[in-house]
């Protein structure tokens, strides 16, 4: 098995995790506030990975360069528009749509990769990448009376092309993400994908503490009473971004988001077995979509 295999796998239950108690965080401060838990109390964690790696393996930290940095600030504010189209989405009537559309991201993320870098995704992958979007996308409208036509139909809808545009923006971030990584260029994919973290991270941070300084200061001290799970929020994030970095860096972006959909599996074993909930057809049709999309994109690999 290809080391990115179980890298994605750990950075997509990681995800899950973080995703879960970055929930319960919403119910004590504000959308923005939570998104910055994400990205400032997990810039300590990026800093302590980074400092781990130096001192125990033995390796000085790369120079980045001017296309590095572009790189990086283009993955850093891809991601924040992406997510703040994602949290826009819920003010739509049936956002489901607009968010099975942001879960194009994988199949976007091949095209962008295409043309940004020039990388080609076979035939296999591809195939794979687009049985396990499938399957997201009909776990997103599970629950609404909606045909596959009328959400073909619905494409040129306002949420249909907000969910778009996030997905595209998850996408070009994943992409530039690879390309920050790989500009620097050594001495091996850890040290190169905890320096690209470190760097977003610090952007992400600067630039959601500006804006809640600017539009909403209050939010600080919301964040300040709840540190303690924020930081379990910001080590969970953290450690879930060093791994998708780390997937990146080894592999094309497109199937290691491809492979990550399997957090949508996460999330349903711990709905079914930890709070006991049901899932109906559509969405089993859609998980097993997923499996048979990481099982394609495993033996395609």
């Amino acid at each position: 098995m290809e080391l990115w295999i179980p890298i994605t796998l750990a950075a997509a239950f990681l995800q899950n995790l973080r995703s879960a108690t970055q929930k319960h965080l919403k119910s004590v401060m504000g959308t923005t506030g939570a998104t910055f838990v994400r990205f400032g109390f997990g810039l300590p964690f990026a800093l302590l990975f980074l400092w781990a790696l130096t001192a125990f393996g033995g390796h000085a930290v790369p120079a980045p360069d001017g296309r590095f940095l572009l790189w990086v600030a283009v993955g850093a504010f891809g991601q924040i528009g992406g997510t703040f189209l994602l949290v826009h989405l819920f003010s739509h009537r049936n956002f489901a749509v607009g968010t099975a559309y942001s879960r194009t991201e994988p199949a976007q993320a091949a095209l962008f990769a295409l043309v940004f870098l020039g990388e080609r995704t076979g035939p296999g992958s591809l195939a794979a990448i687009t049985i396990s979007v499938l399957g997201v996308m009909l776990i997103s409208v599970a629950h609404m009376h909606m045909s596959w036509r009328n959400m073909i139909a619905s494409v040129f809808a306002r949420n249909a092309l907000t969910g778009l545009a996030s997905g595209a923006l998850f996408g070009v971030a994943a992409v530039a993400y690879r390309a920050a990584s790989l500009a620097l260029g050594g001495p091996n994919f850890m040290m190169q994908a905890a320096v690209t973290l470190v760097w977003a991270l610090a952007l992400q941070t600067l630039a959601m503490s500006a804006w809640m300084a600017w539009k909403d200061r209050a939010e600080f001290a919301r964040i300040a009473r709840s540190w303690k799970p924020s930081l379990f929020t910001g080590f969970a994030g953290a450690s879930a971004s060093f791994g998708w970095f780390m997937a990146m860096t080894l592999q094309q972006a497109a199937m290691v988001k491809a492979l990550g959909q399997v957090e949508m599996l996460f999330t349903f074993a711990a709905s079914v077995f930890v709070f006991r909930e049901r899932i109906n057809r559509i969405e089993t049709a859609g998980c097993i979509l997923i499996v048979a999309g990481i099982v394609v994109l495993v033996l395609a690999g």
